[in-house]
């Protein structure tokens, strides 16, 4: 079996942000690209509201390359999206076809556009004879059923897909049940493109697993997974740990903290993006539930400060070794 030959951090809404990933960046190793949250709901040939130009002011995170992502159902949106980006230094930009939640499927975007492979193979046409830039995309099974995968292979085979990333779940799913890792080793002999494996993944196990029922698949995505434990990707390249792996944590926790304090003004949404996120790292503690609890319940700065100091003191962090 090959080894890895590259490992993906996932966008998550309101986690990944440009903040996250810069700091991040800093403090852990083994990622290669850094995907954005999506862009959407913008008119094409209008600029991007301020804040969210200022979240493409990196291509890069300390050599870590960023791919920002596009949910739309509008080939103009992508087009001027991936011209914009082109401009700013991107070298590729995503295309989510795997948002699985109802209010973004039911307009026919993310996952929701699955089932209509015609509409897929048209926006494609376009957008691929009128950008420069890679374009890769991000996808489910299908929507309602995986056999909707059946007739979307076809029209990927067809345009030059830079990367396919294949989360083997379907929409209606959304993240309950279990990736079907089997299914995705069934379809990926018919695509012709390079690509990239998401879902379940949440320690070395883990991809070992997914590795013995695909060897030939050497690029993964991780989303939860390295949410959870930050070192993961790492641990996929057999990158040598620290041996204090709990301080490291504090220090990204407060780094993290800082970074958003600052660039916010100490707006009190901070803390609504660090609960957000605890939601997952408490996972990874000896006592997630106890840890969450007092996140969960910090009402002001003071308050969070000091729910740190408690976790870091009373409760141990574990990682990905932990058995989930």
């Amino acid at each position: 079996m090959t080894e890895l030959s590259a490992v993906y951090f996932a966008p998550f809404q309101g986690i990944t942000t440009h903040i996250f990933r810069k700091v991040y960046a800093k403090h852990f190793r083994g990622v290669d690209k850094l995907y954005t949250p999506y862009y959407s709901n913008f008119e094409a040939g209008c600029k991007l509201p301020p804040r969210k130009l200022a979240s493409l002011q990196n291509n890069h995170e300390l050599g870590i390359e960023v791919v920002p992502q596009v949910l739309s159902k509008s080939a103009g949106e992508i087009i001027w999206l991936a011209r914009c980006c082109e401009d700013l230094g991107f070298k590729e930009l995503n295309w989510n076809l795997g948002c699985p939640y109802p209010q973004v499927a039911n307009k026919k975007r993310g996952s929701g556009m699955l089932p209509y492979p015609g509409m897929v193979d048209a926006i494609l046409e376009q957008v691929m004879k009128s950008i420069d830039i890679r374009f890769s995309v991000k996808c489910r099974l299908g929507y309602f059923s995986a056999t909707e995968a059946e007739a979307l292979l076809p029209v990927f085979n067809r345009y030059p897909v830079s990367e396919l990333t294949i989360h083997p779940r379907i929409g209606k799913q959304l993240y309950s049940g279990e990736a079907d890792m089997e299914a995705f080793a069934r379809i990926t002999p018919d695509l012709l493109m390079p690509l990239a494996y998401n879902g379940d993944i949440f320690s070395v196990s883990d991809c070992n697993r997914f590795r013995t029922i695909s060897p030939e698949t050497t690029a993964v995505m991780l989303g939860r997974g390295l949410l959870r434990d930050p070192f993961l990707a790492g641990l996929l390249k057999g990158i040598a740990q620290p041996h204090n792996p709990g301080e490291v944590i504090r220090e990204f926790t407060g780094e993290l903290y800082q970074s958003y304090r600052s660039d916010r003004n100490d707006n009190p949404s901070v803390l609504n993006a660090l609960k957000e996120y605890w939601a997952y790292l408490s996972l990874s503690f000896d006592e997630p539930l106890k840890v969450f609890r007092k996140i969960r319940k910090s009402g002001n700065f003071e308050d969070y400060e000091e729910a740190i100091h408690v976790i870091f003191s009373e409760y141990r962090w574990l990682g990905s070794e932990k058995t989930w």
